[in-house]
């Protein structure tokens, strides 16, 4: 019995006991809480329904729970319910009914864990977005890892997710990079704002091998040249990169096409013409404090020229356009405006600023010897994603960028994610699911094991229990983690689940394959199938997090 379907007897008993005793069952919530006590004691699932609804019906919580418990007691796969404190409820399962968790989660395999929460809701992802001015600094690689992680949990519940990667190749910054590299070509110094590092060099000396006599054309065309060539080719290395590390997108969006296809010059048309911008000081501006931005922000400027959210709001009007009911925007430290901003783009359009999310990540820095790591060896000054990997790896990097909310800045110890230990948290995970499978390729050794029928009931130890409990709370994880945005939930958990499977295995009494000559018993048969149930978990909780699921280490 999972806890979904514990709430769903939970409500079907309550409602049988309140109509019993004359009293109104419409009080109940649609969705009973049911929750894992801190202390094991007291049992293993706690309710306070009786707490939520005695008063609405006249009646005491402690009352009302006494009625409960002698109700559920009598239910099939309910072993104890007890009242605690001033009205709260303490059950304890049947062995037998626990392990049909077990059951369920090996009959769904790949599925466990999915939900359909979100069907039916088609959701625009957009994240990392870096600059083609120079490689994926640390802020964007964890992005990429959030970002990755978060699409695949939103499609976990059901969500129709496109990733999309909005290219901004149009802009100031586009001209320093041109300029950066046609200084580098010419052997001059980096222009004053511009871009330094091997990378510049590297990619300059690239274009005048293919254009030889790029240096001699007028300087208009020169710039031009190196522009479309250094973003082509920066481009391509970003994506590349980001395909290394596991991250693709479906998606990538040329910020240049918004103004190249009048859809700017329409977006702030259609504004003024709605009543939608007002008029100051000869330029055009959208209330955008009235969603939290700190002023309102200039859209058509005095001089006619369209504001750099120009093309954001144009932007937004595209994806929904596109069909898009929510735009999620995962954006750096420093873009805290871009909320009340975007949002008032939505409601400009006649939209509800909901379908809007702006998510804020903080900084990542990389500490080795307790000392912080402050440049590359290849981008001259900021950290990348390569940096990261090279040090650490794929797997490592992804995870150690995902576990943390992203609300919270975080130091990567790089001497901790290279240990094979269990200070690791990715290798405890990780070990945890290629001790499973040895577990299991063990077993194929045992011919008895293909006959014998497992009996759940017979597992009623504290360590079977806790196992049990832990994997059927699996999809309440992925569903919270979907509705709050939240991949770091997903690896926490997986290491909770970690830390009651090592201990179970460790444990001789717990012994899955039978001693010596020892026949199998339908408690080793039991036993495996909590096993592959547990190999099952984390093997999608992984997957989810976009990092491997070795059966070896």
């Amino acid at each position: 019995m999972t806890p979904a379907d514990l709430a769903d007897l939970l409500r079907t008993t309550a409602a049988k006991v309140l109509v019993e005793r004359g009293l109104d069952s419409s009080v109940l919530p649609e969705q009973v809480t049911v929750e894992r006590p801190r202390n094991p004691e007291h049992g293993d699932y706690a309710t306070n329904v009786a707490m939520q609804v005695a008063k609405r019906v006249g009646t005491n919580p402690r009352e009302l729970a006494g009625w409960l418990a002698e109700a559920l007691s009598a239910t099939e796969g309910i072993d104890v319910a007890e009242i605690a404190g001033p009205g709260f409820l303490n059950i304890r399962l049947a062995a037998s009914a626990q392990g049909v968790i077990v059951s369920q989660i090996l009959a769904a395999g790949q599925g466990y864990g999915t939900g359909s929460a979100l069907a039916g809701t088609k959701i625009n992802l957009e994240f990392v977005s870096a600059n083609p001015t120079g490689p994926v600094h640390l802020g964007g690689t964890r992005w990429a890892a959030v970002g990755d992680a978060l699409g695949r949990i939103l499609a976990a519940q059901g969500a129709d997710v496109t990733r999309e990667y909005y290219f901004n190749d149009h802009g100031a910054q586009i001209d320093r990079f041109a300029k950066s590299l046609v200084a580098s070509a010419l052997g001059e110094p980096t222009p004053e704002d511009g871009y330094a590092g091997e990378y510049i060099a590297e990619i300059s000396a690239g274009i005048v091998a293919a254009h030889p006599d790029v240096l001699t054309l007028p300087a208009d065309e020169r710039h031009e040249v190196f522009r479309s060539e250094g973003v082509q080719q920066m481009f391509a290395q970003i994506r590349a990169d980001l395909h290394e590390f596991g991250t693709d997108f479906d998606v990538y969006f040329n910020e240049s096409e918004l103004f190249a296809s009048g859809a700017v010059e329409q977006a702030v048309e259609q504004l003024k013409n709605s009543g939608n911008l007002y008029e100051k000081d000869g330029a055009w501006w959208i209330a955008s404090t009235e969603y939290g931005d700190d002023k309102d922000r200039v859209v058509l400027k005095s001089d006619g020229n369209a504001a750099y959210i120009a093309g954001d709001i144009a932007y937004f009007q595209n994806k929904r356009g596109r069909g898009f009911d929510l735009a999620i925007y995962m954006l750096g430290a420093d873009h805290h405006g871009y909320i009340g901003r975007l949002k008032a783009a939505a409601a400009a359009f006649g939209d509800n600023p909901d379908t809007v999310e702006v998510l804020i990540g903080q900084m990542v820095n990389l500490v080795r010897d307790g000392v912080a790591v402050k440049m590359s060896k290849r981008a001259g000054t900021v950290v990348t994603l390569n940096d990261l990997v090279e040090q650490i790896g794929v797997d490592a990097s992804r995870y150690s960028l995902v576990r943390s909310s992203v609300n919270s800045s975080i130091d990567i110890d790089l001497d901790l994610w290279t240990k094979a230990s269990s200070e690791n948290p990715v290798y405890y995970v990780q070990y945890a699911h290629s001790r499973t499978t040895s577990i299991i390729g063990n077993a194929a050794k045992y011919p008895e094991f293909s006959s014998a029928e497992p009996d759940f009931a017979l597992m009623t130890s504290g360590r079977e229990g806790d196992l049990i409990r832990t994997l059927g709370d699996f999809p309440r994880v992925v569903a919270t983690a979907a509705d709050a945005r939240e991949p770091h939930r997903i690896a926490r958990y997986l290491e909770e689940l970690a830390g009651v499977y090592h201990p179970f295995q460790s444990d001789d009494d717990m012994r899955v394959l039978p001693k010596g000559d020892d026949a199998v018993t339908p408690l080793n048969a039991a036993r495996l199938e909590l096993v592959k149930a547990t190999r099952q978990v984390l093997a999608n909780g992984l997957a989810l997090l976009g990092v491997s699921a070795p059966e070896r280490m």
